[in-house]
């Protein structure tokens, strides 16, 4: 025998071992064969756990990923579609995806409970809700001196959360002149608050 007939018959007993991974998996898939899903984790699990080991997981973590990698095969295992890809390479996907997960969720900084978004805010005092009924006051109070063309445009923007650019269309008027108002109210506010206080 020549070595092209090696190469030969090794690249057909490749083909043929392709072929029954391939048939082992679309059973699983399409009628939940045990057989055949410990026939592919007898064949992946030690290739898989030696893949992961050789990208740098400890012996524990990679059994770890390959047992979720099997078990996500036997859970997705109608998802596989032999047009786009082989058993083998399908398999292969999901394990580096589970190793990419795992990765990630170890890189994960913990939350830190003393982080402000996490501290709930101190009960407001008596003294706290009266000085912001006040201050609601005086900011109510300085509003009703506007002219109604610019409390229009302040009530727009800043109770009905709208753009300049969708107040200015809604009232059909120019851009600049919306932004002017907004200033020229903006300043009228300034000027009433800075004399009740």
């Amino acid at each position: 025998m020549t070595s092209a007939d090696g190469i030969r018959q090794d690249a057909a007993a490749d083909k043929a071992r392709s072929e029954e991974l391939e048939r082992d998996l679309l059973a699983v898939a399409n009628t939940r064969d045990l057989q055949a899903f410990k026939r592919l984790f007898a064949n992946f699990a030690p290739r898989l756990k030696f893949f992961l080991v050789k990208r740098g997981m400890t012996e524990n973590t990679a059994e770890d990923v390959m047992q979720e990698t099997m078990l996500k095969v036997w859970r997705k295992a109608m998802l596989f579609d032999g047009t786009k890809a082989s058993a083998s390479t399908w398999i292969y996907t999901i394990a580096r995806n589970v190793r990419i997960d795992r990765l990630r969720k170890e890189l994960r900084p913990e939350p830190d409970p003393n982080d402000p978004c996490f501290v709930p805010d101190d009960p407001e005092t008596g003294e706290q809700a009266m000085s912001r009924k006040q201050d609601r006051e005086r900011i109510r109070k300085a509003m009703s001196v506007l002219p109604p063309d610019q409390m229009t445009i302040i009530k727009m923007s800043f109770f009905e959360e709208k753009s300049h650019g969708e107040i200015s269309s809604e009232l059909n008027i120019p851009l600049g002149t919306v932004k002017s108002r907004m200033r020229l109210a903006f300043g009228k506010i300034r000027a009433e608050l800075e004399v009740t206080s």
